[in-house]
């Protein structure tokens, strides 16, 4: 069910599944402001200050989800999402594209498609076409601003063993400003845990041979989202196929495309699967993440065709 809300001083939508919904500002965009099971607070997190706003000259962070282009760059990346947005949705599927103007500036359109595919999943469609007149190279960059107070958890690859795994599966990307030793970070054999309550400043984290699923535990619900890996693709920051970056008010979970040299008139393309899960116990230790946080996950990417 799609259904016209006003949200923070937007107009705005709603699309309802009967367990979950997201909300869409029309005057801005394109964005998923609010995410979340039904009558429970968001997952997402906003930046009060900039509630209600529209026709900015800058970027505004806000919050929420957005789609933005890697690699990050100050012209092409920051562009201002400060415009109403076309909407063509079909409340009988359960379905929504939203279009903001194209961006002629850096030759480029952006496109954000939903889809609800069950009672607590959505599929979530990035497009961004090469509107301009000569080869460009980038890739897709979805962002999550997960609400302060949860618990992130980044999957590792599984273990292997010594000597019939002579080589590397995966690697880890720190930032220059990213500190190990710092409370927030735990170290698992099976996950990395970051826990946002004890972020004091800035902290990032990329990894390669990411194993296409990342979770943000919070008292309202547990949410996961998946992409898959293109092996052989080039991925923007030293092969980072996912980054985790968290701040003293929100964490972000960020999925990202290949790089690709993109034709005039082409476009690339960027998928993520969103799960909601209520009832999850707080995944700060392998006993937690093992016996109940990847056992649901692993149940909903197969039955979604995912695993």
């Amino acid at each position: 069910m799609i259904e016209t809300t006003d949200f923070h001083g937007w107009e705005a939508l709603r699309l309802q599944t009967e367990k979950a919904e997201l909300i869409m500002p029309t005057e801005v965009g394109p964005r998923v402001l609010h995410c979340g099971l039904r009558g429970q607070p968001n997952l997402f997190a906003l930046d009060p200050a900039q509630l209600g706003g529209w026709g900015e000259d800058e970027w505004c962070i806000r919050g929420g989800h957005r789609l933005w282009v890697a690699p990050e760059h100050e012209t092409r990346s920051y562009r201002p999402d400060n415009d109403p947005v076309a909407i063509e949705a079909d409340s009988a599927a359960g379905t929504m594209t939203l279009r903001p103007k194209p961006d002629r500036v850096i030759g480029l359109a952006k496109e954000l498609r939903l889809d609800a595919i069950d009672a607590a999943s959505f599929r979530i469609t990035h497009t961004i076409r090469n509107i301009g007149v000569w080869p460009i190279p980038f890739g897709a960059w979805a962002l999550s601003v997960m609400e302060h107070g949860g618990y992130a958890v980044l999957p590792l690859s599984p273990k292997g063993e010594h000597p019939r795994d002579l080589l590397p599966r995966s690697a880890l990307v720190p930032w220059t400003y990213t500190d190990f030793s710092r409370p927030c970070w735990a170290f698992h054999g099976g996950h990395i845990g970051l826990d946002s309550k004890r972020i004091s400043d800035p902290q990032k984290l990329g990894i390669t041979g990411f194993p296409g699923w990342a979770a943000y535990w919070q008292e309202a619900g547990t949410f996961v989202k998946h992409a898959g890996v293109h092996p052989d693709g080039t991925y923007p920051d030293m092969g980072s196929e996912f980054e985790l970056f968290g701040c003293n008010w929100m964490v972000e979970l960020e999925t990202l495309s290949p790089i690709s040299v993109i034709e005039p008139g082409d476009a690339i393309t960027h998928v993520e699967h969103w799960g909601i899960f209520e009832g999850l116990p707080r995944p700060d230790s392998e006993e937690a993440f093992r016996d109940h946080l990847a056992p649901a996950v692993n149940e909903w990417l197969h039955g979604h065709g995912l695993g």
